[in-house]
């Protein structure tokens, strides 16, 4: 089965199940000689982690990470790395009623018609739960850009209609951002985000809104023409994830309301004779290459597609059916998907940046 690998110079292929005995993550390409810091990964596993918070799924799993390969006396030795995640909460009898029921708005049909058979217990492959594979490979991958001067900061900048307001994309830092549950770096909208998703998992609903990430340091250059666009490398990554559903460049769709005299990012003289530009609503990136600026973007998550409430469906066979959900979910991925987002956001820049660093073939003359 195709789709389960992704990158050309930091490939990652993640593999199991929601409710298998194990997941995981083969990361291959990642220099040698890089000293891998396991207490940063596992901070950056902790963020995505379910149960952290009385906001995310009661689940629990450590998601310790059993780093099989790929490491010498601490040390990346330039062969593939390979990482274990034992699954040991997963209670899949919760799911025994849905082995031949498709849940609105879940893979379950879609899933089978694809391929013709499906892991009915927590959505097997196409759960969320797949997600900690790529935190592992965006955590080295972080700690790969790090070293050429990269930093990638994301927060929920929306739940629902309440909105986080302005946020220094050139200041924020993580330290902000862990500040609270809901990951929002401004204190009064995040305590009534809080306050909404509490009200909608009593009422048995979920709440959607926007993950806003900014990557700085990213020198210019990175991104090719026309396919390999860096920010179309970026959009296929967020809309990738679980419950994705929209992507933003920039300035996005709002740009959409200015006229170009306005939407413009004149050009000023920045340190050493390189050009930088006075604003920003490019998001870092003209023509499919990075220009220097801060790269900024947008992903909008959908609210959670498992409800508490009844439900009109059908089975495998047609028959209508109302179907009452059991199990443990999110009433709102966005805590969560910061460090997805995050993970996304690194994996194309070390890409990116990693094939920048390859020679360029001759040019036979």
């Amino acid at each position: 089965m195709s789709g389960n690998s992704f990158g050309r110079r930091f490939v990652v292929t993640t593999f199991g199940e929601s409710h298998g005995p194990a997941l995981g993550v083969v990361i291959d390409g990642v220099p040698p000689g890089l000293l891998l810091d396991l207490a940063a990964l596992r901070a950056d596993l902790d963020r995505r982690r379910p149960g952290q918070s009385t906001l995310t799924t009661p689940r629990t799993e450590a998601d310790a990470p059993e780093v099989l390969s790929g490491l010498f006396e601490g040390r990346t030795v330039g062969t593939p790395i390979a990482i274990l995640f034992r699954n040991t909460d997963a209670r899949s009898e919760s799911y025994n009623q849905l082995k031949d029921v498709y849940r609105p708005s879940h893979a379950d049909y879609t899933w089978e018609a694809r391929f013709g058979w499906r892991d009915w217990r927590g959505g097997g492959r196409a759960s969320a739960r797949e997600t900690v594979g790529r935190v592992a490979a965006g955590a080295v991958a972080r700690q790969v850009l790090a070293g050429a001067g990269m930093e990638v900061v994301g927060w929920v900048q929306r739940v629902a209609d309440i909105d986080a307001g302005p946020v220094d994309s050139e200041r924020v830092g993580r330290e902000q951002v862990e500040a609270n549950a809901v990951r929002c770096p401004a204190p009064e909208p995040a305590a009534r985000m809080e306050a909404a998703i509490r009200a909608a998992r009593a009422e048995g609903d979920t709440l959607g809104g926007v993950v806003r990430c900014v990557a700085r340091g990213v020198p210019a250059g990175l991104g090719g023409p026309v396919f390999d666009k860096l920010e179309a490398d970026l959009a296929k990554a967020m809309l990738s994830l679980p419950a994705a559903k929209g992507f933003e460049s920039g300035s996005g769709y709002a740009g959409t309301f200015a006229r170009g005299s306005e939407h413009n990012d004149p050009f000023v003289p920045g340190p050493g004779g390189r050009p930088l530009t006075s604003s920003n609503r490019s998001g870092g990136v003209q023509g499919g290459i990075s220009n220097g600026m801060p790269v900024e973007l947008s992903v909008a998550f959908k609210p959670v597609a498992t409800i508490f409430k009844p439900q009109h469906t059908v089975t495998r066979t047609g028959e209508p059916v109302v179907l009452e959900p059991k199990g443990r979910h999110d009433p709102c991925v966005l805590p969560r998907a910061v460090a997805l987002v995050e993970a996304m956001t690194c994996l194309v820049l070390v890409d990116h940046w990693l094939e920048r660093l390859t020679p360029a073939p001759a040019v036979c003359t």
